[in-house]
Order: C-alpha cells, then sequence, then structure tokens
C-alpha cells in the first residue's frame, strides 16, 4: 500500500487564494500545481493516490484533539467583510468517518483524550487550500484541530498517531502560516521595514533548518524549543501559536527522513511551505 504523503502548507489570508487576489497569486499556483502534485492528488495510477486527506487546520483549537466524523460536513465561513461571492463557495467532497474512528483509536494509543464532532463544518483553512489542491472534491476529507496552548509533546503525539494512518494511504496536510501570523505587524506595515524582513528571514532559516534534521528524535527535540528561535515572538506573537502548530504536527508525522520546502512571495515576505513525500 503507498504511504501517504505529508504537506504543511500556507493557506493564504481568508479566502482570497480562490479570489483572484493579486497578492495572493503565488500561493494560489502553488496550491494548484505543487502541492496535489507533492500529495499524489493527480498521480495517473488512481491505486497511488491517496484514499483520503486529513487536515490539520489553524482555525480550530480545542482542549483535546478533535476530529470531524460526519460524513458530510458544511462550511464553515469563519471570516468576515469579504465580498458576497466569498460566502457562496462550495466544496463537495466526503468525510469519512471510518478514518475519523481510526485516528480517534491511534490518539488514544498515544495517551491523548480525542473527540469526534459531526456538527462542525470544514473552515476556510480546509476548504479554501482543497478548492485548489483538488477542485473536483472526489477525495475523501477529515478535519483535525490543533491543541490549545503551545505544548510542543501533545502536538508530536498527535503527528505520531497520524504517522501511522499514513501507513494506511491516508496523506496528511498542515494548513497554517509558519512563516508569519502576526495581524497587529501585518496590519501595521512591518512586512515593508527592511529590519523586520532580515529578521523574519533568520527566522525562517531556522524552521527549515529544523525540518530538514532527518532523524525524527532529533527534529522533536529542535521543535521543542521552537520558541527560542530567532523572531519567533514576532512572527507567531505571545498565545499566538496556531498558525504554526500544524507544521509541527506535521514534522512528527514525518517519521525520519530530510523535509523539503518551497517558497511563494506573499506580504512582502518569503512564504515557506514545508514537506515529506
Amino acid at each position: 500500500m503507498p504511504r501517504g504523503a505529508v504537506l504543511a502548507l500556507s493557506h493564504g489570508g481568508g479566502p482570497l487564494p480562490v479570489l483572484g487576489d493579486p497578492d495572493s497569486a503565488a500561493l494560489a499556483t502553488s496550491l494548484r500545481t505543487r502541492a496535489p502534485a507533492i500529495l499524489r492528488l493527480d498521480d495517473p495510477d488512481p491505486a497511488l493516490r491517496p484514499r483520503a486527506l486529513v487536515l490539520v487546520t489553524a482555525h480550530w483549537s480545542r482542549p483535546a484533539p478533535t476530529i470531524s466524523s460526519a460524513a458530510a460536513p458544511p462550511l464553515y465561513f469563519d471570516y468576515s467583510g469579504f465580498p458576497p461571492e466569498a460566502y457562496r463557495l462550495r466544496y463537495p467532497a466526503p468525510g469519512d468517518p471510518a478514518v475519523a474512528a481510526r485516528l480517534a483509536d491511534l490518539l488514544r494509543a498515544e495517551g491523548l483524550a480525542p473527540e469526534l464532532d459531526a456538527a462542525r463544518g470544514w473552515d476556510h483553512g480546509v476548504f479554501v487550500p482543497l478548492l485548489l489542491l483538488r477542485p473536483q472534491a472526489d477525495v475523501p476529507v477529515v478535519q483535525v484541530s490543533v491543541l490549545a496552548g503551545e505544548d510542543p509533546a501533545r502536538h508530536w503525539a498527535l503527528g505520531r498517531a497520524l504517522a501511522r494512518l499514513r501507513e494506511e494511504n491516508v496523506a496528511v496536510v498542515g494548513s497554517g502560516f509558519a512563516s508569519f501570523h502576526n495581524l497587529r505587524l501585518l496590519f501595521g506595515g512591518a512586512t515593508r521595514d527592511p529590519a523586520f524582513r532580515r529578521r523574519n528571514a533568520a527566522w525562517s532559516r531556522a524552521v527549515t533548518e529544523a525540518v530538514e534534521v532527518e532523524d525524527a528524535a532529533e527534529r522533536a527535540e529542535r521543535f521543542k524549543a521552537w520558541r527560542e528561535w530567532p523572531a519567533a515572538y514576532e512572527s507567531h506573537p505571545p498565545g499566538g501559536a496556531e498558525h504554526f502548530l500544524p507544521l509541527m504536527v506535521c514534522a512528527a508525522a514525518a517519521g525520519d527522513g530530510k523535509g523539503k520546502w518551497y517558497v511563494d512571495e506573499n506580504m512582502g515576505l518569503d512564504i515557506y511551505s514545508y514537506y515529506w513525500d
């Protein structure tokens, strides 16, 4: 059986990547081209495509790992202030209650206490990238929350459970914005400041160096100390790590092996996405 790939992607701002926003063009192009190839979604042999996608979303933070378990989840438009077409988007892919239940079992084996949620819809951290990744909406999808707080050990345990699910040809996607997610600095114009851009580049180098560590145990130690990396609190402010945490889960789900990356320009910054295929 093929092994599911792992991709920690940058999902952009709200629905902008699917609305033709010029500043989101590079991200949208990578979501249409690079990401499907990494995940083997467009493999000419259907047997090599993932049988399901599990998306760990930055836009759902819960005390316990929570899993969408409905057979046909609705969309949850968790943004505001966008044009009417942003609220007419549809992504009718099926859910996968069996994969959700299997993941819950694997999480319990890791000492976590997962919850199944058959009511909450897929948030924009899920349906916006999927509209570009797989517009055919023909691959079952399971949405998973990050955990409230920044505990690396619990997020690493979540990733270890997902690593076992990969052996069943389920691909893992972390949907966040690891390179930078600080709205106060963003709207304050920091991304136009050369000094800030240099500090953010140092942050991205530290993240990339950790991702490239081949040994999973050593990588775990690197990620445990991520708040000590350069400009960590500028890139993700105190109490605002949710857009970094999907990468941490993916880094755990990857197991041994050197991570790879690609870069898109957005907001005047180099925005990284990371993967293990």
